[in-house]
């Protein structure tokens, strides 16, 4: 692989890059004992995005060992990975509140049917994944690099736009069900929901920020100031990507899945019950007969 003395605006941190490797290291593997143990396979692009983070920082650690002459393969995939993980965070979190939705009955609440609200914002999920992908595999050259900074911001844009209307739907969902509680919530008032739309919110502002962080580092261009200090990697995408995944591993959307589960189960015993009164009446009527 080619060697080049280019590709950071300074000496990247062997130490700070093996730290974050253990923190997301810890807690992918914490989502992963979760998810397998509960079966909440929504969760599974989040997963992913955990491995990615692992993965990045991985690479992150080797690429800085090579320090001044690094090679290419590890810098792109530190970048690649890093990059567009918080978009498989993000695929889960519309598929969460998607899940809340048909737990409290609140379809008639929001102002994207439940049916359309996963699709929507997971196919502008996958837009900017891959126009992140693709401007993070431009190449090295300064041509190159131009053009897939100029991509990387399309698909940070997309991100920010798409999360923006996202949160104001769950905002607007949110609020309508607390002023208008389905008759769900009126039957069975301590369904945790509101504790899950707390988390959602958390989840969503920081990965926000984390977006907004990216897109004016790769506005700036890289002799701007914050693509030349390592300092602001760690404190506006690393600490804010990690409290994400601490914060579902706390409130895990398992209990959601778990509820929708048993409100399934509970539907199926009511069916079979009315089937055995219906069946149950006929016999008596017939014997009577």
């Amino acid at each position: 692989m080619a060697v080049t003395t280019d590709l950071y605006k300074y000496s990247p941190s062997v130490g700070a890059a093996v730290f974050f490797a253990i923190l997301f290291g810890i807690t992918t593997l914490i989502h992963t004992y979760q998810i397998i143990r509960t079966q909440t396979w929504f969760l599974i692009p989040f997963l992913v995005g955990g491995y990615f983070e692992l993965g990045g920082y991985i690479a992150r650690t080797l690429s800085a060992q090579e320090t001044p002459n690094w090679t290419i393969g590890p810098f792109i995939i530190q970048q690649l990975l890093l990059l567009v993980a918080p978009a498989l965070f993000a695929a889960s979190i519309y598929m969460e509140l998607g899940h809340i939705i048909q737990l409290v009955h609140g379809e008639r609440r929001s102002i994207i049917s439940r049916r359309w609200l996963t699709k929507i914002f997971v196919a502008g999920d996958i837009v900017s994944f891959l126009a992140q992908c693709a401007g993070s595999m431009a190449g090295s050259s300064q041509s190159a690099v131009h053009t897939g900074q100029t991509i990387i911001l399309c698909g940070l844009v997309a991100q920010i736009l798409s999360f923006l209307l996202f949160v104001h739907t769950a905002v607007i969902f949110h609020l309508r069900v607390r002023s208008r509680p389905t008759r769900k919530l009126l039957s069975e008032p301590a369904i945790p929901w509101q504790k899950h739309m707390f988390a959602l919110y958390g989840g969503s502002v920081l990965i926000l920020i984390r977006c907004v962080f990216r897109l004016v580092e790769y506005a700036g261009g890289r002799d701007g100031p914050i693509m030349s200090h390592e300092i602001f990697l760690y404190i506006f995408d690393s600490v804010l990507m990690w409290g994400t995944m601490v914060t579902f591993a706390v409130v895990h959307p398992s209990q959601v899945n778990a509820l929708l589960i048993g409100d399934g189960a509970k539907a199926v015993r009511k069916v079979v019950s009315v089937y055995r009164i219906v069946v149950s009446g006929d016999l008596r009527e017939t014997q009577t007969r």
